[in-house]
């Protein structure tokens, strides 16, 4: 079980799109977090060795938390994204550390806060880390008052902003995570999957203790890659992916896939570098750009679950084509993935098993 020293208490002023740190400042008296929003503001003052971190971020825009997490519960069990009720635990890796951490929201849809708490860690690198971890959980960098904006132009989309009113895709941590979540659901259903992908954590993760739970951090391509195929096998992965999964961690670690330099390349170059790899296809390049990215122009039109919501929602009774899709959801531009997600979430209001991507 590993363990997580020196503390900081966080006061806050977190709010829009970026996160500044400051040191031995708080925040402006009588600013409201309208006022704020352009930026997010970190500010914090040191405390003894084991006082917890503290941080809070305001929303640019609405948030519905549990929606936009209850994609971690939905089909199975999440050893890596723990929620319950109305907190989400996690570990954050930083090199061969491990912080547990734990996020809470409260307040209406319109005004919500979200408190962070990193018991017994220090540095302000810490407290960044965190931050960005949990801005991805939340789809906080989002622009979901666009979308809005724009939805009112299409009767399905406008159809489905009240039902859905705060909704924001989730977006995977880490992109190792993302691409070896993205193989374990290739063509079965996701109740399946997320259950190998829980068998997979318990067995390569580390359990770290947070309070009376333990959470456990995803393991990391080393460990993956030094994985035998009839344990990969044991866990219900049949012996293709298997060796899709373990093929990827060795590229990882030997740094034939540079993950950091994918996500920071053009779309067609992200593709064509993850297509490459066996295992990694079109419909894993278009989730890993959608859901890990947080690409905004960019439409899985290769998934099932997305051209049934396509032909319920646009199909006129006629099953739509992929360059059909494509071709679509294009008109919404920037907007593509949010539509999308908010297509998904639609038919699961109508049919709850239904899902979509990883």
């Amino acid at each position: 079980m590993a363990e997580c020293g020196y503390g900081l208490d966080v006061i806050e002023v977190a709010v829009g799109h970026e996160t500044q740190f400051g040191v031995g400042e708080r925040s402006r008296p009588g600013v409201r977090p309208a006022e704020r929003r352009g930026r997010a503001t970190l500010w914090y003052t040191r405390k003894p060795r084991g006082h917890p971190m503290n941080i809070v971020l305001t929303p640019n825009g609405p948030l519905d938390a549990r929606a936009t997490l209850a994609r971690y519960h939905l089909w199975g069990e999440d050893p890596t994204n723990q929620v319950t009720n109305d907190v989400v635990r996690r570990v954050l890796r930083l090199g061969r550390r491990f912080v547990p951490y734990e996020v809470r929201w409260s307040g209406p849809v319109d005004d919500t806060r979200i408190a962070i708490r990193i018991p017994g860690v220090g540095a302000s690198a810490v407290g960044a880390a965190a931050t960005a971890e949990v801005r991805r959980l939340f789809g906080l960098d989002l622009d979901l008052v666009g979308f809005y904006r724009m939805a009112k132009a299409d009767s399905a989309l406008a159809s489905l902003v009240e039902p859905l009113y705060g909704l924001r895709p989730t977006l995977a941590p880490t992109p190792f995570e993302m691409l070896v979540g993205s193989i374990t659901a290739q063509q079965i259903n996701l109740t399946f999957a997320f259950a190998c992908r829980a068998r997979l954590v318990r067995r390569y993760g580390t359990p770290v203790r947070l309070g009376r739970e333990t959470v456990w951090a995803f393991p990391d391509a080393a460990r993956i890659a030094g994985a035998r195929l009839r344990e990969l096998r044991a866990l219900k992965y049949s012996t293709r992916k298997a060796e899709y999964i373990r093929g990827l961690a060795h590229a990882v670690v030997s740094g034939t896939l540079d993950l950091e330099a994918v996500c920071a390349a053009p779309t067609p170059t992200v593709i064509e570098r993850l297509t490459a790899l066996r295992g990694l296809g079109r419909w894993t390049a278009d989730w890993f750009l959608a859901r890990c990215l947080g690409r905004g122009d960019v439409c899985p039109a290769g998934d099932l679950a997305v051209r049934k919501a396509f032909d319920h929602y646009y199909g006129r009774g006629r099953t739509l084509s992929e360059k059909a899709i494509r071709r679509r959801a294009g008109a919404w531009g920037q907007y593509q993935n949010l539509a999308v997600h908010y297509l998904l979430a639609g038919m699961r209001l109508k049919q709850p098993a239904i899902g979509g991507g990883t």
